[in-house]
């Protein structure tokens, strides 16, 4: 009969590769199940009030006319629900196929039963299958797995949560119209069971049953499956049911009588008494047995060859007694409110005197046994052939000799010559020599008549009286022993250690020992050499989900191997971050000695002070200090580089990851807490914790300067690039405030898995430490209630005249924050300006578009102004009219523009901070960044002038990336941006003109200071109102800067012209504010000055001037 798993057996590679997909579809719940996005659960307020009305669960399809009609009614759930499906469809689709592989495996499995029924393969009925060891083992698991993956979604995805999902994915994908779609299905089949894994939660009627009976399987194979069990299995009363999920079948089977009535005996507390206290007692033999076993020396060739039954029986009993304390143990093993299995778990920790640091210690050293035992087998396995021929070679030539000896011809041997007995050694040489090594059972059988027939000869030939003659004698029955010995090293027992020693039952229980593994390295960096075999052990756990993936050649291999194997890294990593967790508390004590306690010496020193200086107290707990960082970084170096499933683990890559997890970690939560401000404060709290921070951050940085050497590690490249990641990733997840398709963390180009950056719950309207640093900046700086003096770079406090704040500031940033800081900060200030910006079009719109009266203004002013190059007659009357009408409208008008003044000029001082940093820190990479930029600009103006000059293409990410250098060394200049795309707006530049002139009559001209306030209650700071506007203009074609020029300068012409008729010698005051404008926009634009003089005769500006 053809082999069940054989690759033309059809039946048998059917049943493998379902069986292969369930293993696979379970590790993609486990691993999805660490994705689900926060949001669907619903759990804070925030979530509800946002999401409420857009996430629906299953009573959606009831009437779905009436929930998409609740959204359709309000234009900003339709916003919100638009938006919130561009950030999730992603990962919605991908728990949906998972959801969808859960559903076709058991229509795959029943159509298999089907076909198995109606004899589609020849020869093969359910019976036969049943009756085959490996047909019995595959459709067993397939029902398992089933089960398994049906548990597995209800432990680690909520009922509720799924719901929402599923809707949320019919809702926005293209299912719902699909004819084929089997949502229908999928939706039957995962509907919340009314389950709950939180500790103390009442189990739902009819529980798990009727949540298995959704897709019906046939009742004729389930009842033949377990007829089959029944005769084989045998059951604990604690089991795990797949990597690590365990099940305390007296609270599982309490709803099935005949069960629970089983399963009482088992429960008696006598037979718990006597169970306990056995295991009590086996535990303290093997591991005295085990311990001894591990002694130096003792585990030697020669004893492992001989004692291999003993050997395994123990590792047996070992592995037999942590699973049975394990599992028992366990916190999951028992629901806090039962009393029953409370008293049992009190019963059982009393009997088998529970220790978690003994059975910690057991688990420990069965894995060190257990490993050099494998590593002694393998190595043997591999010698086993060689050692063997050797042996039989060494054994030959010994009889050889010694027939040679009773030849009579060697000299000096004094031994008489015997032909009978030369003849028979020769014998016995060639029968050593015919042994053959492939035979093996018939070679064990000659190898011991040939030690029986060397013993007899020494007897009956009386040769013992000959000391060189029994010396050979002996050599060659040991050989003939060692040839036995190494003949008996089968691979089965490899397997035998690998079935006894599998811990996969405690995959999730072994977390609750971390406490005891981190504490042991922390008082023993050298430990980690020994918790090298315990992660081994746990790897073996890697077999039981893969076998059947890789028996079916199934190309899921490696992506479950992928998950199962990161899993392990990161316990890995998880258990080994006490090293660098350790190394920080000491390397904080270093900071605060070498900051606070140690005086820095100076280069020319009095001898008398040499004393002072000397400081041997505290230089002594420094060097104490050190020493200790660099026991822990020894301790994991000692682990050799292993392969964990199929990730390889470099411990040096590990220790370096360690002490960037705890960098970042500690970094993060400084910055954290370092740039909380009080709004109320007076003065602002920003200058005093910038410095602060800026010496936490130095104390950082000198402390991990000093101890790179004594780890070994690149301490400035690590601090360069975790700092600018967690600056980085903070401004990515505040600019994620202004985005529609949000960056998710697991899209973050800056979050890791290995090493994350912490998020905090923010404590006011901001995400992240950038976004109140950010925020308070421009709460301090506010045009309303500052005045910015340009030529001295300082912000004013328009009430008491004293200073705010000034370009020292952004070097303060610079200091704490580093190039990175000022950089993300000029990044998010992009965005609040993108929408402040689109803030202002959306009110355009609203107040001056939609309104019949502003708009009938405006036409009658264009009327009167036309054509621009005129002179308008009383234009006074003209002007004031139009301003009046408007009158409404200028209050948010001037709210927007100044703060996008007030934003840019910000801009303006992070880019001069940055460009004078990156020209005195970096002058090469400046000087080389200025010139490229100016390569590329000659060349894209030369393509211009003639197309058939190259230009980058679309895909060439060349001015991509060098934007952002040149970003980050302030080579550019923020106002020349263009933030938005905008649409042709009428009377735009009519508009902007006449709020400018409205605004003229509450400035005046002072000669220190510029142009400013007439009262301070007026709140208008000039210089974010020109850069305000000139930044607005910029976002239109150019032909509205010119019309708005134009409308300016016809202001300028015709006022002068009514002064001059009405004899005033003095230049108004709203024509000094309409040159002092034009003046700043040539300045700040860097426009030439014959722009304005197109508009404005140039004798005007030479009047003005002798004004000023």
């Amino acid at each position: 009969m053809v082999d069940f798993l054989a690759e033309n057996n059809l039946c048998g590679q059917a049943i493998l590769r379902i069986v292969s997909c369930g293993n696979a579809i379970i590790a993609e719940l486990l691993r999805l199940s660490e994705f689900i996005p926060g949001v669907f659960r619903l759990k804070d307020k925030a979530d509800q009030q946002k999401y409420g009305d857009i996430i629906f669960d299953f009573s959606y399809f009831k009437g779905p006319e009436t929930c998409e009609g609740k959204l359709e009614a309000k234009p900003e759930l339709l916003d919100l629900d638009e938006e919130f499906r561009e950030n999730n469809i992603e990962i919605l689709t991908r728990f949906y196929l998972a959801f969808q592989s859960v559903h076709k495996y058991i229509v795959d499995l029943n159509r298999y039963l089907d076909d198995l029924n109606e004899g589609i393969y020849i020869q093969q009925t359910l019976e036969t299958v049943l009756l085959n060891e490996d047909g019995k083992q595959l459709l067993c698991e397939a029902l398992y797995l089933y089960g398994v993956m049906l548990l597995v979604i209800d432990q680690k995805i909520e009922g509720e949560v799924r719901e929402r999902m599923l809707v949320s994915y019919y809702r926005y994908s293209a299912a719902r119209s699909s004819a084929d779609s089997n949502l229908d299905d999928i939706c039957k089949l995962l509907r919340s069971t009314g389950y709950s894994s939180q500790p103390g939660a009442k189990r739902p009627p009819n529980y798990p049953e009727s949540y298995f009976s959704r897709v019906p399987i046939s009742e004729t194979f389930i009842s033949m499956v377990i007829g089959r069990l029944r005769s084989d299995d045998i059951y604990n009363q604690v089991i795990s049911i797949y990597m690590g999920i365990t099940v305390n079948l007296a609270e599982a089977w309490e709803p099935y009588k005949a069960a629970k009535t089983a399963l009482n005996y088992t429960l008696d507390l006598s037979n718990v008494k006597e169970q306990a206290s056995r295991y009590a007692a086996v535990t303290e033999r093997v591991h005295t047995q085990v311990q001894q076993f591990l002694k130096e020396g003792c585990l030697r060739e020669e004893l492992v060859l001989d004692n291999i039954p003993k050997l395994l029986n123990c590792l047996r009993d070992c592995n037999v007694a942590i699973r049975w304390l394990m599992l028992h143990t366990a916190d999951t093993a028992c629901d806090p409110n039962n009393k029953r299995l409370r008293q049992i778990k009190d019963q059982i920790l009393a009997d088998s005197r529970y220790r978690p640091r003994i059975l910690f210690q057991l688990l420990l050293d069965t894995a060190q046994f257990e490993f050099i035992l494998k590593e002694m087998f393998k190595q043997m396995l591999s010698e086993k052939q060689t050692k063997w021929e050797n042996y039989k070679k060494e054994g030959s030539e010994r009889m050889t000799e010694l027939a040679d000896v009773f030849s009579g011809v060697k000299p000096l041997t004094r031994v008489e010559k015997n032909e009978n007995l030369q003849a028979w050694f020769r014998e016995i040489s060639k029968q050593i020599m015919s042994l053959n090594y492939d035979d093996s059972t018939a070679a064990g059988r000659k190898t011991v008549q040939l030690i029986q027939a060397l013993e007899e000869v020494q007897e009956f030939h009386q040769l013992e009286t000959n000391l060189q003659v029994c010396q050979f004698l002996a050599d060659t029955r040991k050989f003939l022993h060692q040839m036995i010995r190494t003949i008996n090293i089968k691979e089965e027992v490899l397997i035998s250690m690998q079935i006894v020693g599998d811990l996969s039952y405690a995959w999730q229980l072994i977390d609750s020992f971390t406490s005891i593994m981190q504490e042991s390295i922390r008082v023993s960096p050298s430990m980690v050499t020994k918790l090298r075999a315990t992660f081994l052990k746990l790897a073996s756990a890697l077999d039981l989900p893969l076998l059947r993936i890789n028996q079916a050649n199934s190309p899921d291999l490696l992506s479950v191997s992928q998950y199962y194997s990161g899993e392990l890294v990161s316990y890995v990593r998880k258990v080994l971050q006490i090293i660098p967790e350790s190394m920080f508390t000491s390397l904080l004590k270093i900071i605060k000695l070498q900051t606070h306690d140690i005086i820095e010496v100076p280069t020319r020193l009095d001898k008398d002070k040499l004393r002072d200086y000397a400081q041997l107290g505290p230089r002594y707990e420094v060097a104490k200090l050190t020493h200790a960082i660099s026991i822990f970084t020894e301790g994991i170096l000692m682990m050799k580089t292993t392969l964990v499933g199929i990730i390889k683990v470099d411990p040096k890559q590990l220790l370096e990851d360690g002490i960037r997890k705890e960098l970042v970690k500690r970094v993060a939560l400084a910055l954290h807490r370092g740039l909380i401000f009080n709004p109320r404060a007076k003065p602002s709290e920003l200058m005093p914790k910038l410095k602060e921070m800026a010496a936490t951050m130095d104390g950082f940085h000198r402390s991990f300067e000093y101890i790179q050497d004594y780890v070994n590690i690149y301490g400035l490249k690590i601090w360069q690039e975790e700092v600018s990641r967690i600056i980085n990733y903070n401004v990515e997840q505040e600019c994620n405030n202004f985005l529609r398709t949000k960056v998710q963390d697991w899209q973050s180009i800056y979050q890791s898995t290995h090493i994350p950056i912490p998020k905090f719950t923010p404590v006011d309207e901001s995400v992240t430490f950038i976004g109140r640093l950010c925020r308070e900046i421009l709460r301090i700086t506010d045009p309303k209630i500052t005045c910015y003096v340009d030529q001295m770079n300082t912000w004013y406090d328009v009430k008491t005249h004293q200073e705010v704040t000034n370009s020292r500031l952004f070097s303060e940033i610079q200091d704490t924050l580093g190039t990175f800081g000022l950089n993300g900060l000029d990044r998010l200030l992009c965005f609040m300006i993108v929408k402040e910006l689109q803030n202002f079009l959306s009110m355009f719109q609203k107040n001056i578009l939609r309104d019949r009266t502003v708009q009938d203004t405006l036409k009658a002013l264009m009327n009167a102004v036309s054509p621009l190059k005129g002179i308008i007659t009383n234009s006074n009357k003209v002007y004031s009219a139009a301003i009046a009408k408007t009158q409404k409208i200028w209050t948010a008008y001037l709210d927007s523009i100044m703060k996008v003044g007030q934003m840019q000029i910000l801009r303006r001082q992070m880019t001069n901070e940055l460009n004078f940093s990156c020209r005195f820190d970096s002058k090469h990479l400046a000087a080389a960044l200025e010139n490229l930029n100016k390569a590329i600009l000659a060349d894209i103006e030369a393509h211009y002038q003639n197309p058939s000059l190259p230009y980058p293409k679309e895909d060439n990410t060349l001015l991509y990336e060098i934007t952002a250098y040149l970003e980050a060394a302030g080579i550019h200049n923020p106002l020349n941006k263009i933030y938005i795309t905008t649409k042709r707006l009428p009377y735009f530049p009519t508009v902007n003109f006449l709020f400018l002139i409205s605004q003229f009559p509450k400035l005046q001209y002072n000669r220190n200071l510029g142009v400013v306030c007439k009262r301070p209650a007026d709140q208008i700071d000039w210089l974010p109102l020109v850069l305000g506007l000139l930044t607005l203009l910029k976002q239109f074609h150019s032909r509205y800067t010119e019309q708005f020029l134009a409308l300016i300068g016809q202001f300028i012409r015709s006022m002068m012209e009514q002064c001059t008729s009405q004899k005033i010698p003095e230049m108004p005051a709203d024509v000094v504010g309409a040159l002092m404008f034009l003046e700043d926009y040539i300045r700040y634009t860097k426009l030439p000055r014959k722009v304005v003089e197109a508009h404005v005769p140039s004798f005007i500006f030479d009047e003005f001037r002798t004004v000023l």
